[in-house]
């Protein structure tokens, strides 16, 4: 859930402009912490410096907040905590939005937040935000490659309590200074922004003006001064845990179990080495009770991309994600020799036992920023060996081992500089210990501004190291270099991207090919302040050239357009267009010095959404695509849905439709020549998605997510892939013809979250999933969706407590007796 709009997380770079001067709020220290109930009616409130005067950055960029539903904002702080009062003003209650959400949910509710900035470095930073529900959220703030700055899985604990009243509603919150990071000086000069959501009108406001022609976020914020005599508490968090599972999967099999339990334990820790680092430790981690993955029939020659659910890859890694050299699914992900246990099979054994996923050790994470801007981060992780299980007939089992005992390391140094440039320093290692080869990838990020901060160059270089026990070590390169134009109404950047043939860095990353050079132009233009219809609208174009760099060829050319717009009644839109020139894939073959021939593409899509602040909202996708060969089209028809019941209930869909009709991959392989075999083909998926939320209160919910999937292929008619990379008439019959497919996935995901107090929780977990496969796709939707719940389903039910022992509280009470 994003606090901050797209405007700003999008931005490819953080930079600081010349605006209107920074307001400056003074915070008072008191010797009386008020009382945090919602109500603001403690002595302390009183003739405390008022915040107000917010300003709007959506839906009308620069418009100030009228006098009858202003802002105020005032802030104490003690020797322990900073406390904020907020009183939010509005012409009736009955205009605040206040729908129930557990933590770092929003929903459909009004908001107040505040974005500390407590080294004044002008790009990190901390938010905390509490709903009119009282439903907390909180976030770190930092300049990333990929334009995301919102780090949302990022937790502290703190208190908030709210009420509404005839006059709008209150806010006071708490935050410990545990839960923040600051030097240790006797005068304290911080960053901050205040952020008010009014759901009903859908206004974004802050204090300190955000001029959304500006890029970055921190770099414009306000200031908070009278901050002295801050003492940095000991920052030391346990987080034991206690789990149990019980799964039950129909095997039906002698010797073998339909039903097995588990009981385990483990704990996280946290620890402020000093005022700048923080170290994270999980011991024996469990993420059974995370989210399962949206399995899909996979036609590319290439591995499919899976989100990281698993909190501890989530939290705090944005110096991890420098370069994006670290793809955390491949710590504890499938073994690297996870076929092994297939190969070399005697006549009667089989495969009964082969662990799709490695069992995580431990894993550390170190990370913070001095004083003079240098950030450093430190990541570790240790996975254990794993082995796959071979029967023979008579009943004898032999181990086949699948992966080694690894190390997983990453080391970050990342300097900030003038003009709110950085330079960073990364290399990641995969240490192997056994007969596989172990990995090294590492180099330079950079991202530099000039003095007026309006032009950006930003790139990398990193170079590979594969070391083989057998064999020379393979070395690699790639490197990106490019900048542009980052503020203003019109924006532009250039980029060249080059990556050699034997560069790899998918040991702890992702890549999926290598081998390439690539060009690409973007021009954007964005109108603000429209007058008419539309609250924002802007229009952009991108061109794409690649080529393969050995040997030398032309990969493809795309030339892409598009436009978006907001209305003024809160319903958005978008269209783009994207043409691909006939192009060579040297990579659907899947053999090695083979081209194909890719078909000349048009698409167009276009999108339209209603108001989401709506008890019913919505929207629609549509997108046609036009292959110039066999009259291969292909549609894409997606419809997704949010009823919200009350302010406890509410449901939603996404369902989506996607005919794939005369498109043309490949298919197998010759079993005498193993030369690939190309299908004229018909591909249809369906993925249904269900939501259903019920919210007890701010601390206790329920939620429920179904998802079907189903993708089923028929091949009309087989083909020889030519040496030019054209398809020519068929050969041979020397392959396997039923290549038709039928995939399944079916899961089921609900649980119980309740947090009994802060940074405590209790969850209860049920998961149910089925998944099947076969060459019979000559089903219709509901007989095939009718078959899916036929097949043995695996049930997994599980409890889990994880409990906070903050160690100040330990040592007041142990003072106290």
């Amino acid at each position: 859930m994003r606090i901050l709009p797209a405007l700003f997380l999008s931005a490819f770079t953080l930079t600081a402009f010349a605006q209107n001067p920074k307001k400056t709020l003074v915070a008072i220290k008191t010797e009386t912490a008020p009382k945090i109930d919602g109500i603001l009616d403690d002595a302390v409130w009183n003739n405390v410096p008022i915040a107000t005067d917010f300003v709007e950055l959506q839906p009308n960029a620069g418009q100030h907040e009228k006098q009858d539903e202003r802002t105020e904002v005032k802030i104490l702080y003690d020797n322990s905590a900073i406390y904020i009062g907020a009183r939010m003003y509005e012409t009736s209650a009955d205009k605040v939005a206040r729908e129930l959400a557990t933590r770092d949910k929003i929903g459909n509710a009004d908001f107040i937040g505040i974005i500390l900035d407590t080294y004044k470095d002008g790009i990190n930073g901390s938010g905390f935000f509490v709903t009119a529900a009282n439903s907390q959220f909180d976030a770190k703030y930092a300049p990333n490659p990929n334009g995301n700055i919102e780090d949302e899985t990022w937790n502290a604990v703190w208190i908030s309590r709210v009420n509404v009243d005839s006059l709008g509603w209150t806010a006071e919150l708490k935050i410990p200074y545990s839960a923040l990071r600051f030097a240790k000086k006797d005068v304290q000069t911080w960053g901050m922004n205040l952020i008010r959501k009014r759901q009903f009108e859908q206004k974004q406001l802050f204090w300190n003006e955000l001029d959304p022609k500006q890029s970055g976020l921190i770099n414009q914020e306000g200031i908070l001064t009278g901050l002295e005599k801050l003492t940095p508490p000991v920052r030391l968090a346990f987080y034991p845990y206690f789990s149990t599972y019980v799964n039950n999967y129909p095997y039906n099999t002698p010797g073998v179990k339909n039903t097995t339990t588990s009981v385990n334990g483990g704990m996280d820790v946290k620890y402020g080495i000093n005022e700048s680092f923080t170290l994270d430790l999980t011991l024996i981690p469990d993420f059974g009770q995370v989210q399962s993955d949206n399995k899909i029939l996979n036609l590319t020659p290439f591995e499919v991309k899976y989100n990281e659910n698993r909190p501890f890859f989530t939290e705090g890694t944005e110096l991890f994600n420098k370069g994006n050299l670290f793809y955390s699914r491949r710590v504890g992900g499938q073994p690297i020799n996870f076929n092994n246990a297939y190969n070399d099979l005697k006549p009667g054994e089989e495969v009964v036992k082969n662990p799709t996923e490695t069992k995580l050790l431990n894993a550390t994470k170190l990370s913070g920023r001095l004083s003079n801007g240098l950030g450093i981060g430190v990541f570790n992780a240790i996975t254990n060996t794993s082995y796959a299980t071979i029967e023979d007939a008579q009943g004898n089992r032999r181990e086949v081992q699948t992966s080694p005992l690894t190390n997983y390391n990453i080391i970050v140094l990342d300097q900030n500089l003038k003009n709110n440039s950085a330079v960073t320093l990364i290399n990641t290692n995969v240490d192997r210990f056994g007969k596989d080869y172990s990995a090294d990838v590492g180099g330079l990020v950079y991202n530099l501004n000039n003095k007026k901060n309006n032009y950006n160059l930003s790139g990398y270089g990193f170079m590979s190291n594969l070391f083989y026990p057998d064999k020379p070590t393979q070395t690699g390169y790639s490197y990106e270099i490019g900048g542009g134009k980052s503020s203003g109404n019109f924006t532009w950047n250039v980029y060249e991207d080059f990556v050699s043939s034997t560069y790899d860095q998918n040991d702890l990353g992702i890549l999926f090919n290598n081998n390439f050079i690539d060009h690409n132009i973007n021009l954007q233009y964005t109108n603000y302040k429209p007058k008419k219809f539309f609250t924002q609208w802007g229009a952009w174009t991108n061109t794409y050239y690649s080529r393969r760099v050995t040997p030398s060829a032309y990969q493809y050319f795309n030339q892409n357009f598009g436009a978006f717009f907001n209305f003024k009644n809160f319903w958005y839109g978008n269209f783009n267009g994207h043409f691909q020139q006939e192009g060579n894939d040297f990579y659907e073959p899947r053999t090695e010095s083979r081209v194909y021939k890719s078909p000349q593409t048009f698409i167009l899509n276009f999108n339209l959404g209603t108001n989401q602040a709506k008890r019913l909202s919505g929207g629609l996708f549509y997108s046609n695509k036009w292959l110039n060969r066999l009259n291969g089209k292909g549609t894409d028809i997606e419809v997704y849905y949010n009823l919200r019941l009350s302010n406890r209930f509410s449901f939603g869909g996404d369902v989506t439709y996607s005919p794939r009709i005369n498109y043309t991959g490949y298919s197998t392989r010759d079993t005498l020549t193993s030369d690939p075999i190309f299908a004229l083909r018909n591909v249809h998926t369906v993925e249904n998605i269900f939501n259903l939320k019920y919210t007890f209160n701010s601390v206790m919910g329920l939620s429920l997510r179904l998802r079907h999937y189903w993708s089923k292929l028929n091949n009309k008619e087989f083909f020889d892939l030519a040496q030019d990379g054209s398809l020519a008439p068929l050969s041979t019959n020397n392959f396997n013809h039923e290549v038709d497919q039928n995939f399944n996935t079916w899961n089921i995901d609900m649980i119980y979250v309740w947090q009994f107090s802060p940074g405590s929780e209790l969850s209860i977990s049920w998961k149910n999933s089925t998944q099947t496969f076969s060459n019979l796709a000559n089903q219709g939707y509901f007989r095939n969706f009718d078959n899916t719940f036929n097949q043995p389903q695996n049930n997994n039910f599980s409890l889990k407590l994880l409990y906070y022992i903050d160690f100040q509280d330990l040592r007041k009470r142990h003072k106290s007796k």
